[in-house]
């Protein structure tokens, strides 16, 4: 490959832009400008209405919920359900997702939050005894701290990767990859909640098989276990099981759908209300949540440094789930999402949701599928719905501080079950793609047997290994056995009915070889394919950003040069 070397008098003239252009460039960066004066107001405002009430029900205990996941108070995830949504209704493509909490995206700030925050740092030691206990206010400070610089950082990394047009990077979060991923990410989520339904504290665990030292030591204290806390907890699988089963067998006959998890939030805190759980049986509630906005603060910037990995996990992960369930409604109602703005405008979600302290967003499958039954066809349902979040955090969310933990805690794993049903992929997939379903399965374990941030990266670059072809790699075939000699070794080629193979075909494949680089060399270390395919990587980005550069460049000025330099302009381009 050779570097693009422009010449002299193009890059003489100035670039400039036309009117419509610049506006064309303006309406693009803010969708709300384009679409909302266009908007049918009577053919699409009751169906909106309807929906934006609908998924603002959803979002209280979703919000409440998913709080619990990323380590901070309740609150912070009405906050999270508030803000990031009015940011996504001026600056996001797509007409039918929902943004806001989302279990998966949860659980990796609690990961972080409880990480850098552990109990083990907020010990205080009694003077008269060597009793201790601990500061339970100073940790909750420091955990709304961490998860709102995270939450920032990542929301920052997200507008860089849509400003360089970053978002073909999608293109390697393949469907396999991302269910394989959901479904890993619940077990975590899963057996996160376990502490509230049983009343007991297990240890908090980092690193590789954390997960299954945490079943280890739940397993160990159920002797421990809180009664009232675990009767609670069977109650309300019960009573929501069967209303959800209810809800979808009369779903066809409603015109929106029961909000089973409301019905149960507002019975529960009645009840732990009237009879003083909290008091009598030591139940584990909410707590205060004070009425109100938080006015914006800067992120604690000094934490930032220990937390740059997780950001990044953050940002693919949070752009990965939007950006597919967006482009799967799109397909299917007929309109375009733009990959680089979904990425622009999920990170002013967050960077500007950081500075209210929400935690990180994306969007929920299940909010959207509610969303979308109940007649939602633009983002203004989503901005209704946010004029529900602002009632509940303005006048009603004091209500709900004695609503036992346990109640939120089986909502989350009620609401997993539709991640559960993703475990059917891998029958599906072993009849049509098995290097998918190769994908799907070890996406899974190396989520549940690594910490999610660190699964999602050994999954991406193990997904990039099923589809990369290296340049200059010839597969030999033959309808027999070759024995190939050089100078030291000889060499067996296999038969193989397949002309072109992905370079995982060829790591698990034995007895191969490769001519690379007109050489035979066997297939015996793995780290020259990886260091082949990030000099690929890096060479497709160079292409990419050559490309569109001279397409802007040529669209632009092409009546203004002359023959002659449009030709010296092409002879400045040379690609092996």
């Amino acid at each position: 490959m050779y570097l693009t070397i422009l010449p002299y008098n193009i890059l003489r003239v100035p670039l400039w832009c036309s009117g419509p252009r610049a506006k064309s460039c303006f309406l693009s960066s803010v969708p709300l400008l384009f679409w909302l004066p266009r908007y049918p107001f009577k053919e699409n405002v009751f169906g909106d209405l309807v929906s934006g009430i609908s998924v603002g029900i959803m979002h209280l205990p979703q919000g409440m919920a998913y709080a619990l996941l990323a380590a901070v108070p309740p609150v912070f995830g009405l906050y999270s359900s508030f803000y990031p949504i009015l940011i996504y209704f001026i600056f996001g493509t797509s007409k039918h997702i929902s943004v806001g909490t989302y279990a998966v995206m949860s659980v990796m700030i609690g990961s972080v939050t409880e990480r850098l925050a552990p109990d083990s740092e907020f010990i205080v030691w009694t003077n008269n005894s060597n009793e201790s206990f601990i500061d339970t206010a100073a940790q909750i400070n420091k955990r709304i701290a961490i998860a709102a610089a995270v939450t920032f950082l990542s929301g920052i990394f997200q507008l860089l990767l849509g400003l360089v047009q970053f978002g073909f990077v999608v293109t390697y979060l393949s469907e396999p990859l991302v269910r394989g991923y959901t479904t890993g990410a619940a077990i975590h989520v899963m057996v996160s909640q376990l502490k509230y339904m049983f009343g007991i504290n297990p240890q908090r665990y980092n690193g590789p098989l954390s997960l299954i030292y945490t079943v280890l030591d739940v397993c160990s204290l159920l002797g421990g276990t809180n009664i009232g806390t675990l009767v609670v907890s069977i109650v309300t699988i019960v009573c929501l099981v069967s209303a959800k089963e209810v809800n979808s067998l009369l779903a066809r006959k409603l015109p929106v759908p029961i909000p089973v998890e409301l019905i149960t939030i507002i019975i529960a805190t009645a009840v732990s209300w009237r009879f003083d759980f909290k008091t009598l049986y030591e139940v584990e509630v909410v707590g205060e949540i004070p009425s109100g906005l938080q006015p914006p603060v800067l992120p604690d910037f000094s934490l930032m440094g220990t937390m740059v990995g997780d950001a990044f996990a953050l940002a693919v992960v949070g752009y990965g789930i939007a950006i597919s369930l967006g482009r799967t409604f799109a397909l299917k109602y007929g309109y375009k999402v733009d990959s680089n703005q979904e990425l622009i405008a999920l990170g002013l979600c967050n960077s500007v949701g950081g500075m209210f302290q929400c935690f990180a967003i994306s969007c929920s499958m299940s909010r959207t599928m509610v969303q979308i039954s109940t007649g939602g066809k633009t983002q203004i349902a989503g901005a209704l719905s946010a004029v529900v979040m602002l009632v509940i955090l303005l006048w009603i969310g004091s209500l709900f501080e004695e609503l036992p933990k346990a109640v939120l805690a089986v909502i989350i794993n009620v609401n997993l079950q539709g991640m559960f049903k993703q475990f059917s992929d891998v029958s599906g997939l072993w009849r049509t793609n098995k290097v998918d379903m190769l994908v799907w399965l070890m996406t899974f374990i190396l989520t549940v047997l690594l910490n999610p941030d660190v699964g999602l990266a050994a999954s991406i670059a193990f997904s990039i290994l099923t589809v990369v072809q290296i340049p200059g790699l010839v597969i030999f075939r033959s309808s027999a056995t070759l024995l190939i000699r050089t100078n030291t070794h000889t060499h067996t080629v296999m038969e193989h009915s397949h002309t072109a193979m992905s370079i995982i075909q060829l790591v698990f494949t034995p007895g191969k070889c490769v001519g690379l680089n007109k050489e035979i060399l066997p297939i015996e270390e793995i780290s020259i394919i990886i260091l082949v395919v990030l000099r690929l990587l890096v060479h497709y980005y160079v292409y990419y950003i050559q490309y569109h550069y001279i397409l802007y460049y040529c669209n632009m000025h092409m009546k203004r040069l002359s023959q002659s330099s449009i030709k010296d302009f092409s002879h400045g381009i040379k690609m092996t």
